[in-house]
């Protein structure tokens, strides 16, 4: 007894239909781009905002939102923008501490959405220091 090869074309057909989706959401991406402040005023809509945290941090995150603003980590060191956020704040958040939130340049301020922001640890992105010195 033969049997049809119709249960295997099936099979094979939904195997190439899902790497095919897997490959294009692997290019595509998650749609929104990480951007440095300097990059901010040529793009419209969401973004991921990366900088380094300067000046004074004030407000509340929780109540009227708080505030701060981000430079470029790398390059254009005068670049600066002003950021409003709400939401919960990392522990490790402070002045000089790299970060990432997600959202909008509105009217110069970079408005963040709600429970977005998050640091970067620099230890785990520098190589490791030698223990033998000359």
């Amino acid at each position: 007894m033969r049997r049809s090869p119709t249960r295997l074309v099936i099979a094979l057909s939904i195997a190439a239909a899902l790497a095919v989706f897997i490959l294009y959401t692997s290019i595509a991406g998650a749609g929104t781009p990480q951007i440095q402040p300097s990059d901010l005023p040529q793009h419209r809509g969401d973004v991921l905002l990366v900088g380094r945290v300067v000046g004074p941090v004030s407000g509340d995150a929780h109540g009227t939102g708080m505030r701060f603003a981000l430079r470029n980590v790398k390059g254009h060191a005068g670049a600066r923008v002003g950021v409003r956020y709400t939401g919960s704040v990392p522990d490790l958040f402070r002045s000089g501490r790299e970060v990432v939130v997600e959202g909008t340049l509105r009217d110069g301020v970079f408005v963040a959405k709600p429970g977005t922001l998050s640091t970067k640890c620099p230890s785990k992105y520098t190589p490791a220091k030698s223990k033998t010195s000359s």
